[in-house]
């Protein structure tokens, strides 16, 4: 998978040489492109912002150095990813879409957004998706961006060593997950359910999975409707 991501804080996103996705990115996995908006503004100043039409706080960011960033980046396989608190909600099943793409374009908003024209633009020309990872507002769209590259890379083949681990994970069932324990049995006091020593994996199935339902139920009831 190919990932670009376009902003004006490129520094942001050193953080994708560590961890999974550091060693996704040394292996080839997945191949990730960060790209300074402010390169391409002409003016003295670099300027990537104007006031708005209509009048309002805030500055808009302006549709020509997008463009220009953009159409040197955008193919016909590309996947428009913006970012958004007015976008829809991004969930684990739109993670495990987007996962599916070959090439996915961030585009990092900040201000009061991206001029319109940008969006409608490329979605006559490419698949555009507006993603709002809740109901908050961020200054900017890196920290959204930096989410959504981390909760879509893991599900590419091959990032995460053990595939298996992550059906059993929150979300992937309509539910959250089960609790987890390690060793020692014992630790203050606080001993490991009985159960998950019990060597009777039928027994550890359903304890999980009454678990999975009664913590889905006190923490995300919206999310067990369907149960």
């Amino acid at each position: 998978m190919r990932v670009d991501i376009v902003t004006i804080f490129p520094e942001f996103f050193g953080v994708l040489d560590v961890s999974l996705l550091g060693r996704a990115r040394q292996s080839g996995l997945i191949d990730v492109r960060v790209h300074d908006l402010r390169e391409f503004a002409h003016d003295r100043h670099r300027t990537v912002d104007d006031s708005p039409y209509g009048g309002g706080a805030g500055m808009v960011m302006k549709p020509e150095p997008w463009g220009e960033a953009l159409d040197g980046i955008v193919g016909e396989s590309s996947t428009l990813v913006v970012p958004s608190p007015a976008g829809a909600p991004f969930t684990q099943a739109t993670a495990r879409e987007l996962a599916a793409r070959e090439h996915l374009v961030f585009a990092c908003g900040r201000y009061e957004g991206i001029d319109q024209r940008v969006i409608d633009h490329y979605a006559d020309r490419i698949e555009v998706r507006e993603l709002s990872l809740g109901d908050y507002v961020l200054n900017g769209g890196e920290v959204a961006a930096m989410a959504m590259i981390e909760a879509v890379g893991r599900l590419v083949p091959g990032v995460i060593g053990n595939p298996a681990s992550l059906d059993e994970e929150s979300h992937e069932s309509g539910l959250l997950e089960y609790p987890s324990y390690t060793k020692p049995a014992l630790w203050r006091g606080r001993a490991v359910p009985p159960v998950l020593l019990s060597g009777n994996h039928g027994a550890v199935a359903e304890w999980r999975r009454a678990q999975q339902i009664e913590r889905t139920g006190r923490v995300r009831p919206d999310l067990i409707g369907g149960e």
